[in-house]
C-alpha cells in the first residue's frame, strides 16, 4: 500500500470485511486508537503520585487530567474539516507526532504548567484517533457494518484502558509515572509511522470539496435538529463517563467504597468497556437485520447507562463491582453506537466533519465535568487520611445525573 498513490476501492458496497482492507486500514488505525485510550486513562491509575508529588488539590488534579479533553475538543471542529479534505492518513499521522512529543514533556516536567501543556499537546495529537478511523471506515467498508468495524476498534481502545489499570499498576513496581509517560511517546513515534506507511490514500473517484463547501458542511450539521437530539446526550452521559473513568473512579473507589488498591476495579471497568465496545456494534448489526433498528438499541442503552451511574451517584457500594461493570459494558455501547448512527444519517462525505462535531461535544462536557467534580468536590473539606467528603461526591455526581436525564428525554423525541 503506497503512501501516495490511491488504490481502487475494494469491499466498500458489499457486505464482508475483506482482510486485506482490516489489514491495511482497521490495524493501523486500531493501535492509533489504543493509544489514544491509553494516553486518557493513565491519569487515574497514577492520580496518587501526582497528588503526592506535586501537592495537587482536588480541582488542580481535575484540571491537569482535563487538559487533554479542552484541547482535545477544541480540535473537532477543524479536524472535521480537515479529515474530509485531506484524508485520514496524513492528518492522524501528523497529529500522532504531537501526541509524541506531549508524552516526552510530560516525561520529564517538574511543574504543574508544564505537565499541563505536556497534557494539552497529548489532547491534540490523539484528538483525531478516533475520527480518523471512522473517516476511513466510512470510505472503505460497507455501511451496513460499520457498526461491526466501529465496535472492534473501541475494543481496541478498551485494551488501551486496561494497560493503564493492572499492567501499569504493575509496571510502577519497576519504574514511575515519568518512565511510564517516556515509554508510551516511543509507541507513538512508531504508531505514526505504521499508519503513515501502511495505510492507503482515498479511494479513487472520491471527490474533493472546496474549502468553502467544508465550511458550509460544519453550517448544516450544527443546524440540523437530528444532530443535536443525537448529540446532547451523547455529551452529557458519555462525556460523564469519560471525566469518571479516566480519573474520578479511583478516588470514589477509595473515599466512597473503602478500596485500598483501584487497580483490579479499574481492570474490570476496561474489560466491560471492551466487551461493549467489541459485542455491541456486531449484536446491533443482527439486530438491525431483524427489524430492530440502531436506534431503538441505543436507547435501551442509555436507560441502562444512566441507571447505574445514578447508583454511583448515590453512594450505593452494595454490588459496587457490578454496578461499574454495567456501567462500563452500557456506556461502551452507547459509544458503539453513535457514532454510526450519525454517519447513516448525513451525506458520506460530512462523515468526518458530523462525527468531529459530535465528539467536540463529548469532550467539552468530559473537559467541564472532569474539573467541576473537583471543583465541587473541593467545596467540602479533606477527611482524615486525605479522604474527599461523601458529600461532595453526591453533589458533583448528582449534577451530572441531573443533566444526563435531561438530555435524555429529548433524544426521545427522535423517532428513527
Amino acid at each position: 500500500m503506497g503512501a501516495n498513490n490511491p488504490v481502487p476501492v475494494i469491499g466498500r458496497t458489499g457486505e464482508a470485511l475483506p482482510i486485506k482492507l482490516l489489514a491495511a486500514v482497521w490495524v493501523p488505525f486500531a493501535c492509533g486508537y489504543f493509544l489514544s485510550y491509553a494516553f486518557r486513562t493513565i491519569n487515574a491509575i497514577i492520580s496518587q503520585d501526582l497528588v503526592r508529588d506535586l501537592g495537587l488539590a482536588p480541582g488542580q488534579l481535575g484540571l491537569l487530567t482535563a487538559a487533554y479533553f479542552f484541547t482535545f475538543a477544541l480540535a473537532q471542529i477543524p479536524l472535521g474539516v480537515l479529515l474530509d479534505r485531506f484524508g485520514p492518513r496524513r492528518i492522524e499521522t501528523v497529529l500522532l507526532l504531537i501526541a509524541a512529543a506531549g508524552a516526552g514533556i510530560f516525561s520529564a516536567a517538574q511543574g504543574i504548567e508544564l505537565l499541563v501543556l505536556a497534557r494539552a499537546l497529548i489532547g491534540v495529537g490523539v484528538s483525531a484517533c478516533l475520527m480518523a478511523a471512522i473517516k476511513a471506515f466510512v470510505q472503505w467498508f460497507p455501511l451496513s457494518r460499520l457498526a461491526t468495524a466501529n465496535g472492534w476498534l473501541l475494543a481496541c481502545g478498551g485494551l488501551g484502558a486496561f494497560s493503564t489499570s493492572l499492567p501499569a499498576e504493575a509496571a510502577l513496581r519497576y519504574t514511575d509515572w515519568r518512565g511510564l509517560f517516556a515509554g508510551i511517546a516511543v509507541l507513538s513515534l512508531l504508531a505514526a509511522g505504521f499508519i503513515f506507511f501502511v495505510v492507503p490514500d482515498r479511494p479513487l473517484g472520491e471527490a474533493r470539496e472546496g474549502w468553502r463547501e467544508l465550511l458550509a458542511g460544519v453550517g448544516t450539521v450544527f443546524g440540523t435538529g437530528l444532530f443535536w437530539r443525537m448529540s446532547l446526550v451523547a455529551m452529557v452521559v458519555q462525556g460523564t463517563f469519560l471525566s469518571v473513568q479516566t480519573l474520578w473512579i479511583s478516588p470514589w473507589l477509595r473515599d466512597v467504597a473503602g478500596y485500598e488498591s483501584t487497580g483490579g476495579m479499574l481492570a474490570a471497568v476496561a474489560v466491560a468497556m471492551i466487551v461493549g465496545f467489541g459485542v455491541s456494534g456486531s449484536l446491533s448489526d443482527r439486530l438491525a437485520r431483524g427489524g430492530i433498528d440502531h436506534l431503538k438499541v441505543l436507547k435501551a442503552t442509555y436507560i441502562v447507562s444512566i441507571g447505574m451511574f445514578a447508583l454511583i451517584a448515590a453512594g450505593v457500594t452494595v454490588a459496587a463491582p457490578l454496578i461499574w461493570v454495567v456501567y462500563g459494558v452500557s456506556s461502551a455501547t452507547s459509544v458503539t453506537l453513535s457514532y454510526p448512527i450519525l454517519s447513516m444519517r448525513f451525506p458520506a462525505g460530512l462523515a468526518g466533519r458530523v462525527n468531529t462535531a459530535n465528539n467536540m461535544l463529548v469532550f467539552v462536557w468530559a473537559f467541564v465535568s472532569q474539573w467541576g467534580i473537583g471543583a465541587v468536590i473541593g467545596l467540602w473539606p479533606a477527611q482524615e487520611g486525605g479522604h474527599y467528603a461523601l458529600a461532595g461526591y453526591h453533589a458533583a455526581l448528582g449534577l451530572c445525573l441531573l443533566l444526563q436525564i435531561g438530555a435524555f428525554m429529548v433524544l426521545l423525541a427522535q423517532r428513527k
